[in-house]
C-alpha cells in the first residue's frame, strides 16, 4: 500500500516539474534577443506565426495547391476540339510540340522561336519555351485556354511543318499551288495505288 503511495507521488512529481520546465523553456525563447536564437526557436517562432495566419487566397497558392477551375458544360462542342482545349484546358498547364523546317539551323531555330515567345507574351499570353532537338520546340502554355490563339499565331510562319497539342496535329496553311508531302514514301505509294485503279 506504501509503495503504491510512494509510485503515484512520484509520478506527479514528475508530472509537474516537466510542466514547470516546458513553461520555463517557453518564456525563455521568448525572452531572448532574436540573435540569439537557435533552430528550435526559430521552429517554435514558425508554428506560433502558421497558427494565427490566415489561410491564402486560392489565386495565391502554388499552381499544384490551386483548385480546378470549374468547366461550363454548355460551352463545350464536341466536334470542334479546338474549343473544347479552351473549356477543359482553361487555367492548367499545356504544353505545344512545335516542328520547323529540316532546313532551319539550330541558331536561326533559337532566335525564331525566341522571337515568337516575345510576341506571344506581348499579346499577353504566358508561354515557355524549350528546345528537344535542333527543329523541335516545347511551348508551354500556363493557360490552357490561350494554347489554340498560340497555335494559330505560330501557324501563320513558313518555318513551321507541324504543330501537336493535346494530340491533335495542326499543319500551316498551304499557299495557291503549293503542293505538301510529308514523305517521299508516300508519294511512291500513292503513284501505284493509281495506277493500279
Amino acid at each position: 500500500m506504501i509503495s503504491r503511495i510512494i509510485i503515484s507521488c512520484l509520478v506527479l512529481f514528475a508530472i509537474v516539474t516537466t510542466s514547470v520546465s516546458k513553461e520555463k523553456k517557453r518564456k525563455s525563447w521568448k525572452e531572448k534577443d532574436i540573435r540569439d536564437y537557435t533552430d528550435a526557436d526559430m521552429e517554435n517562432l514558425l508554428d506560433q506565426w502558421e497558427e494565427n495566419e490566415e489561410p491564402l487566397e486560392p489565386d495565391e497558392l502554388p499552381i499544384y495547391l490551386q483548385p480546378n477551375p470549374k468547366i461550363d458544360v454548355s460551352k463545350l462542342d464536341i466536334k470542334n476540339p479546338e474549343s473544347m482545349i479552351q473549356v477543359t484546358k482553361k487555367g492548367r498547364n499545356v504544353m505545344m510540340f512545335v516542328d520547323l523546317r529540316s532546313d532551319v539551323s539550330k541558331e536561326q531555330a533559337e532566335i525564331m522561336t525566341q522571337i515568337w515567345q516575345t510576341g506571344l507574351q506581348n499579346n499577353h499570353i504566358t508561354v515557355e519555351r524549350y528546345p528537344i532537338e535542333n527543329n523541335r520546340y516545347i511551348f508551354m502554355f500556363h493557360d490552357g485556354s490561350q494554347a489554340i490563339e498560340g497555335k494559330n499565331y505560330l501557324l501563320q510562319h513558313s518555318e513551321i511543318t507541324q504543330i501537336t497539342v493535346d494530340g491533335q496535329s495542326y499543319y500551316p496553311r498551304l499557299k495557291p499551288g503549293q503542293n505538301f508531302i510529308v514523305d517521299e514514301s508516300l508519294k511512291k505509294s500513292s503513284a501505284k495505288t493509281k495506277v493500279e485503279l
